[in-house]
């Protein structure tokens, strides 16, 4: 979809193009790409980058082209993973600023309200990216709480039964940090980058404040992962010790089991072995005896605690 957008006191979309507004391309057809590519002229280079999930934050010139490859957290439901991070690539050519995203999204949507709600007027290329990365950051933060929330959760079942889906869930929940962490860190390094193109015309409080809001996300994050690496850590150990455990338990009734066991094959052999066939007493004897060498044994573990 292609929509066009005017900023006055913030950006509000606009039937068609205009020079000066912005382009916005958000989950494009094959028919909408050459459209971008016979209208604008943007490069086919850039297009293919941005289509790579994987494509890392970056600044890239082609032709007078500006390319800006930043990364933006999504609720990801295809997967067990709950969050993930997407490429924005924003490409800047003189009075073109065109954002193009090739997944749904809510940064850039939520972007747009903030800029009506705060009568936010954007002038020049390097402050809407600078914006746009420092509205990245505050989504990075709102998901990261919600992740955490789901960290919790998952904690909180397994202090009631350790069980194989419950340490799953945290795993896919341990990608979702580490694909923050790297996607934060990549935009800090972009941030930088930015930083060295644009150094003249930079509103420098709002490279400031952007800045600082990253760092402190790329702490959170840093922070989160952690903790959440301690835990699982946690529960890795309390896993083993069950296990150590149930294996003292069988070792335990198994010894016990066996000395009744070796007295009853001993006794069931055809040959003599001091106790008369007419002794009435004979059976209650060696069951007595088994009996009582299985308690001693019995009372033996309680007292080096392995029962």
């Amino acid at each position: 979809m292609i929509t066009y957008l005017k900023c006055d006191n913030g950006f509000s979309e606009i039937g068609e193009w205009r020079p000066g507004c912005w382009v916005n391309v958000e989950q494009p057809t094959h028919s909408e790409i050459d459209t971008l590519k016979s209208k604008f002229g943007l490069p086919e280079d850039f297009l293919n980058d941005i289509s790579d999930i994987d494509e890392r934050p970056r600044v890239e010139r082609t032709d007078g082209w500006i390319c800006t490859i930043l990364r933006i957290p999504v609720a990801y439901k295809e997967e067990d993973i709950p969050f993930i991070t997407i490429p924005v690539g924003v490409i800047v050519n003189g009075e073109y600023v065109i954002t193009v995203c090739y997944f749904a999204n809510h940064v850039i949507s939520d972007f747009i309200d903030h800029t009506q709600r705060r009568s936010t007027e954007v002038n020049t290329a390097p402050d809407f990216i600078l914006r746009l990365l420092n509205s990245s950051t505050y989504w990075f933060l709102q998901y990261l709480k919600e992740v955490r929330n789901l960290v919790s959760d998952s904690e909180s079942d397994l202090q009631k039964s350790i069980r194989n889906e419950e340490l799953i869930r945290l795993m896919n929940l341990q990608k979702s940090f580490v694909l923050f962490a790297t996607s934060i860190s990549g935009n800090n390094i972009l941030l930088e980058r930015i930083n060295i193109l644009y150094r003249s015309e930079l509103d420098r409080d709002l490279f400031d404040d952007v800045r600082i809001e990253l760092r402190q996300a790329d702490m959170s994050v840093t922070i989160a992962t952690q903790m959440l690496d301690r835990t699982l850590g946690t529960y890795a150990s309390v896993i083993s010790n069950n296990v150590n455990a149930i294996m003292k338990r069988l070792t335990s009734i198994s010894l016990i089991l066996m000395i009744p066991t070796l007295i009853a094959s001993f006794y069931g052999m055809n040959v003599d072995v001091g106790i008369s066939m007419d002794n009435h007493w004979a059976f209650t004897a060696i069951v007595s005896v088994g009996f009582l060498l299985s308690i001693v044994i019995c009372l033996w573990l309680r007292k080096i605690k392995w029962l």
